[in-house]
């Protein structure tokens, strides 16, 4: 477990849901990744480096709402600036499982509490 954290350290982290609607393959990434353009609503729309590649397909992805980080720093990676984290799961073969909300759509834009 990492080090406590209060409430207050927690309420720095903005976690929003989004729907990625673009997705395009990144070859200049040290590991393999795609470049995702995210739509948050109300926030704009986004971009996101994400290592996804093994367990997702670019079709597959589009139109998927996802969680994210948005109060980041932007992060150049290569040519590209990253503007969120994408939040998922390591599995057993070290794979990225992208942590979503349930089967009901999510307005773009909502806030994780």
């Amino acid at each position: 477990m990492k080090k406590e954290i209060t409430f207050e350290d927690f309420q720095k982290v903005d976690i929003r849901i989004g729907t990625i609607i673009k997705v395009n393959d990144f070859p200049k990434a040290k590991f393999p990744a795609y470049q995702l353009k995210i739509d948050f609503g109300a926030l704009g729309v986004k971009n996101s480096s994400a290592q996804i590649t093994n367990l997702y397909s670019k079709e597959e992805l589009v139109n998927k709402q996802i969680t994210a980080v948005v109060n980041f720093k932007k992060k150049q990676i290569a040519n590209f600036f990253s503007e969120c984290l994408v939040l998922g799961i390591y599995n057993s073969k070290n794979e990225v499982v992208l942590l979503q909300s349930s089967t009901i759509e999510i307005k773009n834009g909502e806030q994780v509490s």
